[in-house]
């Protein structure tokens, strides 16, 4: 069986996959402050998680990176879905940035010093962006 993983493909992956599992499971243990953190960060941005219990939110976002992490690792799971996930995954993290106050500078893309650490959240979204177009033009 043919992997649907193409070799320049896998250092993409293999990168963004280990930094995303690594990142879910240093959230498997979350305690009670640092889940309250995390979820009141994404409340900021997403409104509607605000109904969600904090550490239930942690515990979803944690078992979440894991599997976009194993999937993007795992050569069998097609560029296209591994790039699908990736994608909805950064476009979540990219509007995190976007929409938290002082992450940017005033009317502008560019990140200030708080915001450096989230505005690197843009190539996660261009690496699955990229491994989708590929996995489609890959199946003609």
């Amino acid at each position: 069986m043919k992997s649907p993983v193409r070799p320049h493909q896998l250092v993409l992956r293999l990168a963004t996959g280990a930094s995303i599992l690594n990142s879910g499971l240093d959230k498997r243990g979350a305690d009670e402050d640092t889940a309250v953190g995390l979820h009141g960060m994404a409340v900021g941005t997403y409104p509607f998680l605000d109904k969600m219990d904090p550490v239930t939110f942690t515990r979803l976002l944690s078992a979440g990176e894991i599997a976009l992490g194993a999937a993007l690792l795992i050569p069998f799971v097609p560029n296209k879905v591994a790039g699908a996930g990736l994608s909805a995954f950064a476009g979540g993290l990219v509007g995190l940035y976007l929409r938290t106050p002082g992450m940017h500078k005033p009317r502008s893309l560019a990140p200030t010093p708080e915001g450096i650490g989230l505005s690197k959240d843009l190539w996660l979204l261009g690496a699955g962006l990229s491994l989708m177009i590929e996995g489609c033009d890959h199946e003609r």
